[in-house]
């Protein structure tokens, strides 16, 4: 029996996190379907593109600059043992506007907004005003989720977008100013190597991004436990499991988008 323990164990861990998974897709398929179907609620969606969007534009636009800058830095270090030190700017663009645009704007949002979101629900939960708002007719599903949902979905590309641009901004500003690059030629490289699917590719992670953001601070604020500590952890929970799920979808996009 003692020997047959830790397999036990691992088993529970396993169906754990396999009933997990499956409730998250369920309640994801549920906030999809209450997106379509009226009623919308505009005031609270314009609100929420306010809280999500406008408001994480600093961290992201700063988090782009300074990785912008490092990412030159470091190029130009590791292109000099390969006299490559030219690449500098073609490798700066794709790399913001392909991964570290995306997964970097995506991972700030996911610490500032899915802790906010889930707090925000976690709270109303323990306070009853989710149950009032059973009693006033309205789904909260639909009143508290869907807004969210759109809002993120729609916020982050934007957000990817301002980023990817104040990213090759910040690797312009080192490379001319710090590592001797032509102006005129630094943007050349940048614009000639650039392509509208790197582009595009780095929006539509960000759509992805946005939506798991939302989806994992409204699951873990649903869901949250009675009390201070319950919504606590689901502040925590909904940080942790956004930023995993992130990144491995990151992968996955990476892996559709650009295997040979």
């Amino acid at each position: 029996m003692t020997l047959l323990a830790p397999l036990g164990a691992f088993g529970r861990t396993v169906l754990g996190i396999l009933s997990s998974i499956g409730q998250v897709a369920l309640f994801a398929l549920q906030a999809l379907r209450h997106l379509a179907t009226p009623p919308f609620y505009l005031r609270e969606m314009a609100r929420q593109f306010l809280t999500i969007g406008w408001l994480s534009l600093p961290v992201v636009g700063l988090t782009a600059l300074f990785t912008g800058g490092a990412l030159a830095l470091q190029i130009y270090a590791g292109g000099a043992r390969f006299n490559a030190e030219a690449v500098v700017p073609q490798i700066v663009a794709i790399g913001i506007a392909r991964e570290l645009g995306p997964v970097l704007g995506g991972l700030m949002v996911a610490g500032r907004v899915a802790s906010a979101i889930a707090a925000e629900i976690a709270t109303m939960k323990v306070t009853e005003q989710i149950d009032a708002l059973r009693t006033l007719s309205t789904h909260p599903m639909k009143y508290l989720t869907a807004p969210r949902l759109i809002a993120a979905t729609l916020s982050l590309p934007l957000l990817v977008a301002v980023g990817d641009s104040i990213g090759i901004f910040g690797g312009y500003l080192v490379s001319t100013s710090r590592l001797g690059f032509n102006e005129a030629a630094y943007l050349a490289n940048t614009s000639d190597f650039l392509t509208t699917w790197d582009i595009t590719s780095g929006l539509i992670k960000g759509a992805v991004f946005g939506f798991l953001v939302a989806l994992m601070g409204c699951y873990h604020g649903m869901n949250s436990g009675r009390g201070a500590r319950g919504v606590g952890r689901a502040t925590t929970s909904a940080v942790v499991s956004a930023s995993i799920l992130i990144l491995a979808a990151n992968y996955l996009l990476t892996e559709a988008f650009f295997s040979a």
